[in-house]
């Protein structure tokens, strides 16, 4: 079957700022009331004034739960009774499960056939009825049609749906109320749904702010519709919430009406800003709500001596790739390296490289001896060295040693 892609569920009347405001006294009480927070440290790092919206604290970890809830809430009561059906494979499908369950709303959710069994589990673990289809989301949105059409279900859209941008846009009463003085918000864009809400509400309470969107450059679908550039939209990104092949209909026309600028981040920011958020506000943050971190470290002069807000949109991150994050961003900062030294094969000549890292007081991680499948002579052998150090310095010193002691040393380096 020919992949179709997601449709809008669109009111002729669109969305409002009364519309942004009517959903925030509807979902009160309901989603957490986050907090927006000052962070002196991130400011003193990118030059801008920053402040934060700490979204992650959502009960499912995700701002996803406001435009969800908001839906349901309008529905009428037949409708609710028959039940709600979504295509997701994230925080859309978590969002969604949880408030139909609180609300007594069946919800099926069409989820990839690929997707990670943490996230199958979460959203049945929320009440929902999971079922998987296709490679993509776009092949789960085939099934949603189907068994919406059948089952009389009501399809909740992730983002190009009104009352769905409406729930999203109380982020912005909520920052602008907390933070005044805020000048410029920063926003992550997937399909536009947050972006559009936000800027609906943001606009009218302030008319003079900036709008910056923030996607990854693997996926600048929404970029690309704004500009007309040609950009493929592919790849794996850590930003995945909002690796979005083809933008929403009605998002896309906000977006293009209110929006100032839309700008793209490398998967290295995505990864050091989530390091730096966790080390910085001891908080984890996906990569999708990392974004605008990462557009203040790639774009720093875009936005120095302004008053940003940053919005971390969801904390669903698999514990094994934040691993990975944060090791690697240990490693691109010199306080972890491998280092490959080449030695002679013989008694001794292990411990005259050991004892240079005890006498410069760098911990070993790990060793790995090879004398086989190298092109050396046979009488001489490598052996990587993992290794703990306090700083860039402190591993040069060891690396200049090693080479006075007449070692051949070769750092492992990352992209």
């Amino acid at each position: 079957m020919v992949s179709k892609a997601p449709q809008p569920i669109l009111d002729p009347a669109g969305v409002t700022f009364q519309d942004v405001e009517a959903a925030a006294a509807r979902i009160q009480g309901a989603v957490v009331r986050t907090p927006t927070m000052l962070s002196r440290t991130l400011s003193e790092l990118t030059g801008a004034t920053v402040y934060l919206k700490f979204e992650n604290l959502q009960f499912t970890a995700s701002y996803k739960e406001r435009g969800a809830l908001n839906k349901l809430l309008l529905m009428d009561p037949v409708t609710r009774s028959k039940g709600v059906i979504a295509a997701s494979a994230g925080n859309h499908a978590q969002g969604l499960s949880y408030h139909a369950r609180r609300l007594g709303v069946p919800a099926t959710i069409v989820m990839p056939t690929a997707t990670p069994t943490i996230k199958v589990t979460q959203t049945e673990g929320h009440g929902a009825n999971v079922v998987l289809h296709g490679e993509t989301v776009d092949d789960a949105f085939v099934k949603v049609l189907e068994m919406a059409e059948t089952q009389g279900l009501t399809i909740v859209h992730p983002f190009d749906d009104y009352q769905i941008m409406a729930g999203q846009g109380t982020v912005a009463l909520e920052m602008l109320e907390d933070a005044p003085e805020i000048e410029m918000l920063v926003v992550p864009i997937g399909g536009g749904g947050l972006i559009s809400g936000m800027g609906i509400a943001a606009r009218e309470v302030k008319p003079d702010i900036e709008l910056v969107g923030v996607e990854a450059e693997l996926y600048p679908s929404m970029y690309c519709k704004i500009t007309g550039k040609k950009m493929i939209s592919a790849g794996d990104t850590l930003a995945e919430g909002i690796a979005v092949k083809g933008p929403g209909i009605a998002t896309s026309e906000i977006v293009d009406r209110i929006v100032d600028e839309i700008l793209l981040v490398p998967e290295r920011d995505i990864e050091t800003a989530v390091s730096l958020l966790l080390q910085i506000e001891k908080t984890v943050v996906e990569g999708a709500g990392a974004t605008g971190l990462a557009a203040l470290l790639k774009h720093p002069d875009r936005f120095a001596g302004r008053k940003v807000g940053l919005i971390l949109t969801g904390g669903n991150i698999d514990t094994r790739l934040l691993a990975t994050v944060l090791l690697r961003d240990l490693a691109r900062s010199g306080r972890m390296a491998r280092l490959r030294i080449e030695i002679q094969d013989r008694p001794g000549a292990l411990f005259s490289v050991v004892k240079l890292f005890d006498k410069h007081r760098i911990n070993i991680v790990e060793i790995y001896h090879q004398r086989v499948f190298t092109s050396l002579p046979a009488k001489d052998a490598f052996i990587d060295i993992e290794c703990e150090a306090r700083d860039a310095e402190q591993l040069d010193g060891l690396v200049k040693a090693l080479h006075d002691e007449g070692f051949n040393v070769h750092p492992v380096e990352i992209c």
